[in-house]
């Protein structure tokens, strides 16, 4: 399991070497395990695709800190997104999951991620270094540098200067993976309880 001071590292660096570990997710079924294909790093106030550079809210309280909690939140009123807050303390910054590996399923999109998984607003503010219903893995796979790329990120437009920041890290697949377009199967029973 990672532990937090793995997430209390600069954003770009977490970004970087949280691809190719492993997000887990425990449904109450089972365990999914999932290989990170890829993320998006979203740093500090002063980042206008980051939601805390409009200041500090009761929504985006959870970026401010301590790292390694989810930030889970609603995007155009139907797609729940993970984030994991980094940094130190105090200083607004996280990274959202847009894709995973299952065996040999890509499930391409942060909105498809949460849903194959079961993850919904229920886990925001979770703590994912304790190791309880969803946590992230390294599990000892070795990358070659030249496999990570960097791309700007999506959806991030209104940004201005900000939006063309390479933060979008993507590992680049193997041939034999399949892209999965309808992933929520995958996540086992649905929850019935608060977070069970």
């Amino acid at each position: 399991m990672l532990p937090r001071a793995f997430f209390s590292r600069p954003t770009l660096q977490v970004a970087r070497s949280l691809v190719g570990k492993y997000l887990v997710r425990d449904n109450g079924a089972g365990l999914i395990a999932g290989r990170i294909i890829e993320v998006e790093a979203y740093v500090g106030p002063e980042d206008k695709a980051c939601h805390a550079s409009k200041g500090r809210t009761a929504r985006t309280e959870v970026l401010f800190g301590p790292p390694g909690m989810a930030y889970v939140y609603l995007c155009y009123g139907m797609h729940e997104m993970l984030n994991v807050v980094t940094e130190q303390d105090g200083y607004p910054a996280a990274i959202l999951l847009r894709a995973v590996e299952c065996d040999g399923l890509l499930i391409d999109g942060p909105g498809r991620l949460t849903r194959a998984f079961g993850i919904d607003r229920r886990l925001n503010r979770w703590d994912l270094t304790a190791g309880v219903l969803l946590w992230f893995e390294d599990r000892g796979d070795s990358l070659p540098q030249e496999a990570l790329k960097a791309y700007t990120r999506i959806g991030v437009d209104y940004a201005g200067e900000w939006a063309k920041k390479p933060w979008r890290f993507r590992l680049q697949m193997e041939a034999g993976s399949r892209r999965k377009k309808r992933s929520a199967a995958i996540a086992g029973p649905k929850e019935t309880g608060p977070l069970s």
